[in-house]
């Protein structure tokens, strides 16, 4: 049995719904126990494969929690326990390179981390997790491979630049990125790629472009970066990302 954690964001909360309909299976509504409150899963399990879904930014009163305030390790604590083989972030990204346009999905392969906090498990005694491949090669592969296959489309070396948020960044703070390597912008895959690495579990992180990043968009780079309609892209890749979890199912071996 192959067993999967996705991590998905605020454009995509349809997603464990439309998985279950598409598998025609039952989805359980689960809740983890951890230091930082409760946290709530929504699992699949069948026979031969168990996915686990989390939406990263879930509170207590059904409000949406914001980048800046998402307590990232109640959340990997909560995804590790479900004993996964491998680890899907889904991030919604902004495109500041021409190598991702809204739209498409691309795999991450490194991270330029500028978040404010230091996420760790272990505040007490050192630790000091490796991150020189953080990101798992052969469900890359895979990934990649449906995605070329399907929609001819598979970027893999994307570099993704975490940002703090909750604002969306400046043109000159885009500029910035850029010259320093990165190629989409991020508010949430840097603390979770810390934890993940902290737990030694394999991960992978879809990039989903739903925007250009500010002063980035070929129309016109004064238009102005439009929140719902971030939602509304990220939304319409809910089919894409189900095609590429169904690849690991059926192609990912443990």
């Amino acid at each position: 049995m192959v067993r999967i954690s996705v991590i998905y964001g605020t454009g995509m909360t349809n997603l464990p719904i439309l998985f279950s309909e598409s598998l025609n299976s039952s989805l359980i509504s689960l809740r983890c126990e951890t230091e930082w409150g409760d946290i709530p899963l929504t699992l699949i399990s069948e026979n031969n494969f168990q996915i686990s879904f989390l939406y990263r930014h879930h509170s207590v009163n059904n409000l949406v929690t914001p980048p800046h305030s998402i307590e990232h390790r109640g959340n990997i604590y909560a995804v590790a326990s479900t004993s996964p083989d491998i680890i899907v972030s889904i991030n919604s990204v902004g495109s500041i390179s021409s190598l991702t346009r809204p739209g498409d999905i691309a795999l991450a392969s490194d991270i330029i981390d500028f978040a404010d906090f230091s996420w760790s498990f272990h505040d007490i005694m050192a630790f000091h997790s490796d991150r020189t491949s953080l990101f798992d090669s052969k469900a890359v592969s895979i990934i990649s491979n449906i995605l070329d296959e399907k929609y001819g489309i598979s970027p893999e070396n994307v570099i993704v630049a975490q940002c703090n948020g909750p604002q969306f960044e400046s043109p000159a703070e885009i500029n910035a990125l850029e010259k320093l390597g990165a190629d989409v912008v991020n508010m949430t895959l840097g603390p979770e790629s810390r934890l993940i690495s902290e737990k030694s579990i394999p991960h992978i992180s879809l990039v989903c472009s739903s925007n250009w990043a500010a002063g980035r968009n070929p129309q016109d780079s004064k238009i102005p970066i439009n929140h719902e309609e971030v939602k509304n892209i990220s939304s319409s890749l809910e089919n894409l990302i189900i095609d590429c979890v169904n690849s690991l199912i059926n192609n990912y071996s443990v």
